[in-house]
């Protein structure tokens, strides 16, 4: 398929306003996809690579801009790119606002009027996993010639969907609900077929391929694979009573307060992946030398690392994501910040996979591969004032609380269901993304000082509130560094960013206000901790908003 199909799909997709309308028209697309339906199935979403991979671009806004900048021309820099989204607001429609034709060289004036220049869809993917691999010195040069390789080959339509997939920022209204009930109507699938391989996959163009090729007998033989991460089962946040009125017996676990990593050992060595499904192997050698020492047989296997001090005592949450950021110089590292390894539930064990599996089996399968010290205590009770005691001794050892699971329900990767429930002490606090700031003033001039925070919505961000207390300066001098490249506009002190980095923050409660346009405003918001462990789709939406302000 011709890129500029693909464009004018997606520009059709975007002016659909009804969510069935949306789902015809990706089912639509992927029916005719051919050749190209393992890579339409993501762009589609807005992903370059699959869900599971831990490659990415690494092209951040201002490279974009450069390679726009080149192909709109020699009068054209990146700053008249910033300055001209600053005015439209998104960066398809400034790229599509150029004229990229002029550059295109001499094949613009050959007889076939540019039709074997036409950019296909299996190309763009090409060109960009070749630059997704450029790395060393002068690899942020070439990938911005790269990508300006093929802004030079686009019409206006092409333009807006490349800058679009390139940043991430599709939002067409395609999420991975519309395009597992279309690969469902596509192919003549179940949607239930569809969401189980889904969920041992986590690879849309896979699945898309198979329900095609294989159908539903294909779908059902997807198994989980080791080395190949799944979304991670979620929580909510829920009260003992609610538990024991739903399930009569509770497993209780404490909460740690650390980070989630999916242990993958494939029968010889280790492989760890964050929440993020982001490769954390290499900053944590201890964990790996604990599990492989630990295991004979492969396994993939669900757990917490907790940093602790010399006394084995937790410590905060940041200090364990200091490991998970270091990429260097781990034996340092490793001497400032000790951590441990807490396992809590075995998704597959030696061939078997144990999804279906009821949370009993599963934590029955995990004491029998791992070692006890590195399994995390769970105990069974229908007695609330029992609970209350193991909450209390969690708290008492330094960690957040407990957890209340089903001891009969399957494990559901990526899934937020009631299953699961966090009981943490009276402290509110939301995952909110960053999309916006202010410079400091005073001796914080050089930093920023303030963030904008913003929840979910169906189709992007809406902004909650300010935060700029709780933060050290050494905590400003980081994020500082890390946001001045995701700068998108700015206008005097203001900037905004584009939504990537997600923050934990406190509040004292929830009030209406037409300040902002979520309609409500955090009062007090205090900085808690940066959720290196979340993406952006996976922070607080606007329902969770209305449901506690509604509840307070």
């Amino acid at each position: 398929m011709e890129f500029a199909a693909f464009a004018d799909r997606a520009a059709a997709i975007e002016a659909e306003s009804a969510d069935t309308a949306i789902i015809e028209s990706v089912t639509a697309l992927l029916a005719e996809a051919d050749d190209d339906l393992d890579t339409l199935a993501r762009f589609a979403q807005g992903r370059v690579f699959p869900a599971h991979a831990s490659t990415t671009l690494d092209i951040g806004p201002r490279l974009c801009y450069e390679a726009i900048a080149r192909a709109a021309g020699r009068n054209v820099s990146a700053d008249d790119v910033e300055e001209r989204l600053a005015e439209r607001g998104e960066i398809g429609d400034v790229a599509a606002s150029y004229d990229f034709g002029g550059q295109r060289g001499l094949a613009a004036f050959g007889g076939d009027e540019g039709g074997s220049d036409a950019l296909t869809v299996a190309e763009v993917a090409r060109e960009l996993s070749d630059l997704a691999a450029v790395s060393g010195d002068g690899s942020q040069e070439t990938k911005v010639d790269m990508l300006f390789g093929l802004f030079n080959r686009c019409d206006a339509e092409e333009a807006r969907y490349l800058a679009r997939l390139v940043l991430s920022e599709m939002r067409i209204g395609v999420g991975d609900g519309t395009v597992r009930d279309a690969i469902a109507d596509a192919f003549d699938v179940s949607v239930e077929a569809v969401e189980r391989a889904l969920q041992v996959s986590n690879d849309y163009g896979h699945v898309a391929e198979v329900a095609r090729d294989e159908g539903e007998a294909g779908l059902e033989a997807i198994d989980l694979e080791v080395g190949r991460p799944v979304q991670a089962m979620l929580a909510q946040a829920g009260t003992v009573t609610d538990a024991l009125e739903d399930w009569e017996e509770a497993a209780v676990e404490w909460k740690y307060d650390g980070a989630r990593v999916q242990v993958h050992f494939d029968g010889e060595s280790a492989t760890l992946f964050s929440r993020n499904m982001e490769d954390v192997t290499d900053p944590l050698p201890e964990i790996v030398a604990t599990v492989e020492e630990s295991l004979d047989a492969p396994a993939i296997l669900d757990g917490e690392v907790v940093a602790v001090d010399d006394a084995g005592d937790p410590l905060p949450f940041q200090e364990v994501l200091r490991r998970f950021r270091r990429k260097h110089d781990v034996a340092a590292a490793r001497e400032d910040v000790t951590v441990r390894l807490h396992l809590f539930d075995c998704l597959h064990a030696d061939g078997e996979d144990l999804l279906d599996a009821s949370l009993r089996e599963r934590h029955a399968a995990l004491d029998s591969l791992v070692s006890e010290e590195a399994v995390s205590d769970l105990r069974l009770s229908d007695d609330a004032d029992e609970i209350a005691e193991i909450e209390a001794a969690a708290l008492d050892a330094g960690h957040e609380g407990i957890m209340l699971k089903d001891p009969d329900a399957a494990y559901t990767p990526g899934k937020r269901g009631k299953n699961w429930r966090k009981r943490k002490p009276d402290v509110e606090t939301l995952d909110c993304v960053v999309t916006g700031g202010e410079w400091g003033e005073g001796r914080r001039a050089n930093v920023f000082g303030t963030f904008e925070l913003s929840v979910r919505t169906d189709d992007g961000f809406a902004t909650v509130g300010n935060v700029a207390t709780g933060l050290t300066d050494e905590e400003l001098d980081d994020l500082t560094e890390r946001l001045e490249p995701r700068v998108t506009a700015s206008e005097g002190r203001d900037v905004s960013f584009s939504p990537e980095l997600v923050f934990e923050v406190g509040y004292e409660e929830i009030q209406s206000s037409t300040n902002y346009e979520s309609g409500y405003a955090l009062r007090f918001p205090r900085f808690l901790a940066v959720r290196e462990d979340k993406p952006p789709d996976a922070a607080d939406s606007l329902d969770r908003v209305t449901r506690l302000a509604e509840s307070e």
